[in-house]
């Protein structure tokens, strides 16, 4: 299997490598019209998948330029994905910091819990108007090659497992399945479980196979993937939001003209705009729905004094943090703080 896993890697890294030659100068020069390349980790009707058709509109509206988009597992796993956009492969690639943390070790603030707002109207607030996000990550995320255009939410993050919790007593022993990201371990490992590390392209099949596991996702997700029908409880803790960040590989966007420039900023705005709308309202169609075709199911919601404990818990994630991102990382973690308490105002 994974030998078979190497050969298909290697063979559309070729496929890409092959054509990435004779399109580099039509891609570096936008008086000719080019076709670019977006790598995603979902499908198109998930909300990766709508910002990407949204960005891919505005481009082909308002120039001769078209976007082909590669949806969840067509260029192999998330880490395949971003070495691609890296080597240029790629010219835009989304990716959640729970997976772009291994590269990135900042970008892992979007995962510290209780960091991020969960009303909906503040989290427009926050996500528009951050300076973490909007100002600090650029010039971080360039260090990796990246021009970061876009950062999302898609909705507020949900732990689903078999059996209810409360506390983090109540989580002892309990495997819950993260994504690649040495923080969410931590944050797992704090609140009491015992976390697994997966690609998201095995989880569900992981958990069809040993039901006892849980997930951290949006409603939207669990919905979408059946996941309701996988496990017994979806709870909301209030820790956080599902974030999603859209880059571009910086040598290709360096390359191009200010107007072709202007034109990616335009339509990464655009899709924001649009999303920031659209994820709220597919999170909430996606929870209806998990209450009227599986209405055994339980949603549980956390009082404040039941956060309380997870709240003390997560001062130590936030150490880990840290100590992963250094001074620079503490600065964002200051920062996003600010960006939360202005967003309430």
């Amino acid at each position: 299997m994974k030998n078979l896993l190497k050969l298909t890697r290697l063979t559309v890294a070729g496929v890409l490598a092959a054509t990435a030659l004779a399109a580099t100068t039509m891609l570096t020069t936008s008086a000719q019209a080019a076709e670019w390349r977006y790598a995603m980790e979902e499908g198109l009707t998930d909300p990766q998948g709508l910002y990407a058709t949204k960005f891919k509109e505005e481009i082909e509206k308002n120039s001769d330029h078209t976007i082909k988009i590669y949806p969840v597992g067509a260029l192999g796993e998330s880490a395949d994905a971003m070495e691609q956009a890296q080597a240029g492969l790629l010219q835009f690639i989304d990716q959640s910091p729970g997976f772009t943390g291994a590269l990135i070790p900042e970008a892992e603030a979007f995962l510290v819990p209780y960091i991020q707002p969960t009303d909906p109207k503040v989290v427009r607030k926050f996500f528009k108007q951050s300076v973490a996000i909007n100002k600090m990550f650029h010039g971080i995320y360039r260090e990796h090659g990246l021009e970061l255009l876009s950062v999302f939410p898609e909705g507020e993050q949900v732990v689903t497992t078999m059996k209810e919790f409360h506390t983090p007593a109540d989580l002892e022993g309990m495997k819950i399945r993260t994504m690649t990201s040495p923080l969410l371990l931590e944050t797992y490992k704090a609140f009491g479980a015992s976390p697994v590390a997966m690609a998201w392209g095995e989880l569900i099949g992981a958990l069809k196979t040993n039901m006892v596991d849980g997930q951290e996702n949006p409603a939207i997700w669990i919905e979408a993937y059946g996941l309701d029908n996988l496990t017994k409880v979806m709870t909301y803790t209030g820790h956080g939001q599902y974030t999603t960040a859209v880059m571009a590989n910086a040598q290709f966007y360096d390359g191009l003209s200010d107007k072709d420039k202007k034109l990616i900023q335009n339509a990464a705005k655009a899709a924001q705009d649009y999303i920031l709308d659209v994820a709220v309202k597919l999170d909430a169609t996606g929870l209806a729905k998990i209450k009227k075709t599986n209405p055994g199911y339980k949603i549980v919601v956390l009082t404040e004094a039941e956060r309380a404990p997870f709240k003390q818990r997560a001062k130590a994630v936030e150490a880990a943090f840290v100590k992963r991102a250094g001074k620079r990382g503490q600065a964002i973690l200051n920062q996003m703080k600010k960006d939360l308490i202005a967003a309430r105002k």
